[in-house]
Formats: C-alpha cells, sequence, structure tokens
C-alpha cells in the first residue's frame, strides 16, 4: 500500500498540490461512502432489530432509533477529522486544523443532540411507571438538556477558535450577571418546580382551577417553564410554573381523594305557607317511613311539654305543635341519609339560612359517594327532584318569581294535604 502511494506521490509532483487535492478528494469519498453504509445499512439493519424485539413501546422504539440516528453522523465526522491529520495528505498546518476543528466541533453538536433523545426517551419511559403522575422528572430533563447544550456550546467554541475550554469557562465568572439576567425564568422555574415538587402541590392529573390565568381543568403537563391545563371546552391554557407559587389556585384532588362531593344547594320556601299541622295530617305523614319515628317522638315531647303547661293552667295558645316545615326539614334529613348515592360518612346537614326577600332558605348540605362529574350531577338533580315533588304533601309552596311583565312577587297556591287526597306514603 505504500508503495503505490509512493509511485502516487512521484506522479503528482506537477502541478504541486494535485497529490493533496486527490488525497483529500479521495478521503471526503471514503467519509461519504461511510456516512452511506452507516445510513442506509447499518441504521436499516438495527430498525429492523429494534422493531422485532418484543418489548418496548413503539414511541420507545422511535427515540432509539432517533439515539442511534445521531450518534451515526459522528462516523464521517470521524473519518474526515483522523484523515487530514495523517501525514499521506501533505495539506498545510493551517488547513488541517481548521477542518479538524470544525470536525471535533461537529461531534460535540452530535452527541449534545443525541445525549437530548436519549433524555426524551428516559422521560417517555418513565412515564409510564405508577408514580410517575405525582413525581413528573420532564422539568428536570429540560434543565439537563439545558446544562447539555451549554457545555457543548462551550466546547464548540473552543473547538473552533483552538481554545482551551478552560479559558472560556473562566471568563464565564465576569459574566455571571448577564448570565443570570438571561436564564432568569429558568432560575426561577427551577425553584418553583422543586418547591412544588417537594410540596407536592400539583400532579399530572390533578384539577385545578386558576381564575387568574383563566385555567380550570386537569393538568396535562408539567415541565420546566409551563404547566398545561386542559380546561373544560377543551382549550389548553399553558401556566408559567412560578405563578403556581406566587398566585393562588385551587386544587381539586382533594376532593377526589376523599370519595365524596360536596352538593350545596337551597330550596327558596313561601314563608305565607308555613304553619302548624292539624292531628289528622300528623297522622298521615307517620305512614312514611322515614318519620314516623321522629313524629312519634316528637308526639311524646311535645305532648309531656304541653302537659305541664296545662298542670300550671296556661291558656292553650302557649302549647307547642308541630310544624309542616319541621317535619319537612326531618324528612329531607332522614331521606337523605337513607339515600344510596350520599355518602354516609361525611357531614350531612338540613338548615334553615336566614329569611330574605326571596323567601326562607333550606340548605342541603351533604356529599355524594361518587365523584365524577355526569354521576354526581345526577344524583343531585334526583335528590331535588324528589324534594320539589314532594313539597305539597306537607303543604309547603316554593318561592318563585311571577314571568308575566308586572312583576309582581307570587306564588302558587297549593291545596291541603288531606288523608284522603295525599299521595301513599311511600318514598
Amino acid at each position: 500500500m505504500e508503495e503505490y502511494i509512493a509511485t502516487l506521490r512521484e506522479l503528482l509532483v506537477e502541478p504541486p498540490g494535485a497529490y493533496s487535492a486527490l488525497m483529500f478528494a479521495a478521503l471526503l469519498v471514503i467519509a461519504a461512502i461511510a456516512n452511506w453504509v452507516t445510513k442506509y445499512i447499518l441504521l436499516r439493519w438495527l430498525h429492523r432489530l429494534i422493531h422485532a424485539l418484543p418489548v418496548g413501546q413503539p414511541e420507545d422504539k422511535a427515540l432509539r432509533l432517533a439515539f442511534i440516528a445521531r450518534l451515526a453522523h459522528v462516523v464521517p465526522a470521524l473519518i474526515l477529522a483522523t484523515g487530514v491529520s495523517h501525514s499521506v495528505l501533505e495539506l498545510n498546518n493551517t488547513l488541517v486544523v481548521v477542518v479538524s476543528n470544525v470536525c471535533s466541533a461537529f461531534i460535540a453538536l452530535t452527541v449534545g443532540m443525541a445525549f437530548c433523545s436519549l433524555l426524551d426517551l428516559i422521560d417517555v419511559v418513565y412515564r409510564r411507571r405508577p408514580d410517575a403522575p405525582s413525581k413528573p422528572i420532564k422539568g428536570y430533563l429540560q434543565l439537563g438538556k439545558i446544562l447539555v447544550f451549554v457545555v457543548a456550546a462551550i466546547l464548540i467554541i473552543s473547538m473552533l477558535v483552538n481554545r482551551n475550554p478552560l479559558i472560556l469557562l473562566s471568563g464565564l465568572g465576569a459574566m455571571a450577571a448577564v448570565l443570570m439576567l438571561i436564564f432568569q425564568d429558568t432560575i426561577l422555574s427551577l425553584v418553583a418546580s422543586l418547591q412544588i415538587g417537594s410540596n407536592d402541590m400539583v400532579r399530572i392529573g390533578d384539577w385545578i382551577e386558576m381564575p387568574s390565568q383563566n385555567a380550570d381543568g386537569y393538568v396535562i403537563e408539567v415541565a420546566l417553564h409551563t404547566v398545561k391545563v386542559q380546561n373544560w371546552d377543551k382549550t389548553i391554557t399553558t401556566v408559567p410554573v412560578r405563578k403556581l407559587i406566587t398566585d393562588s389556585f385551587k386544587n381539586w384532588r382533594g376532593m377526589f381523594d376523599s370519595g365524596g362531593r360536596r352538593i350545596k344547594r337551597s330550596i327558596y320556601l313561601d314563608q305565607r305557607s308555613i304553619r302548624f299541622l292539624g292531628k289528622d295530617e300528623v297522622r298521615h305523614l307517620e305512614e312514611f317511613v322515614l318519620i314516623n319515628e321522629y313524629l312519634e317522638q316528637k308526639n311524646v315531647e311535645l305532648t309531656e311539654w304541653n302537659a305541664r303547661l296545662e298542670a300550671q293552667g296556661v291558656k292553650p295558645i302557649n302549647e307547642r305543635r308541630v310544624t309542616n316545615l319541621g317535619t319537612f326539614r326531618a324528612y329531607v334529613e332522614r331521606y337523605l341519609r337513607s339515600h344510596p348515592g350520599v355518602h354516609k360518612d361525611m357531614l350531612l346537614l338540613v338548615r334553615q339560612l336566614q329569611p330574605g326577600a326571596t323567601g326562607i332558605p333550606l340548605e342541603i348540605y351533604c356529599f355524594t359517594n361518587d365523584t365524577r362529574w355526569v354521576s354526581y350531577e345526577g344524583i343531585q338533580a334526583d335528590i331535588f327532584d324528589h324534594l320539589l315533588a314532594i313539597l305539597p304533601t306537607f303543604d309547603l309552596r316554593v318561592f318563585q318569581q311571577c314571568s308575566d311583565t308586572s312583576g309582581m312577587i307570587a306564588a302558587v297556591p297549593v291545596q291541603s294535604a288531606r288523608p284522603e287526597e295525599a299521595p301513599g306514603g311511600k318514598v
């Protein structure tokens, strides 16, 4: 081989530089052939091999191929960098240094991009872990990408100017203030990500509500700089990570974890429909299984109270009697406790609020045992459908404003529930 090269050198003495130009062209051809072999033969073989493997998802395999493909670009650059430094080419020292440094810079860039592809692969694999939504690492991987590009940039610049990288690093100390200004958002986002992760404030899949950022929906991504929220109308709101530290927001995760979703709604009753119940009406209401025990206890309590008043010679007007509103309130409470959709271990309350221009609010406060939105709305509607329909049995009326042009406030009169006209006691 050396004899052929020596003979070729003797033949190409004239014109000057012909031998070096020919050898450099041959080196370029060798690099091109190596690039073709790497891309169209080796990578295709690896492509088939990776897709034939039984393990891994298609997304994993695509990222593996991207990682290998980026490393394949190193092969022609290595051939050029090694070939120009060989004495056979007889190139000018300046040209050798330039070509070698450019190839080295290209190798540094390619390795950095390949390492970023590896970080993407790590993120995809990690997200399949059961604890990935509660501990996302995408922000830290993005920080790693930034560091990789910074290191690659320093190496590329040092290779192109043919200087030691340590010289550039020593100059970065004087540029610390400028770098702090450039990476201000990154530093703030990193600190916010650490606080969010350590305090477990937001996870992927959490439903958060942040009015200041017009965000109301599920968290679909937590990155270094931003948090993506898919709103109820399927729009995407991008919230800066630091806003989750500086601004207030509501996380509904506690509601889902507790297993109960709150119902807090009032029925507005016409105050003019509230009255005492007669004995016949009380006997009829005792047919309700839910409140017969309540009425029996109330009857014993009122009988004893009124007996003491009678013994004192007090007039009958001072006697205590059962009201339709109190009986209805007791019925509502027992109905909720027996409802299959109401959580029995959480707070359940039926209370009167302060009367106003729209009547007496009777507030129902309880929790459903199904936190899904559709099921929750169905349970809530079922409860209030029943309560509104059974109100006339207790001779109560719902307060509402008339829709005519007079704007008067009125209520539809309801006949008193006599035993022979009232519905049966089935609930």
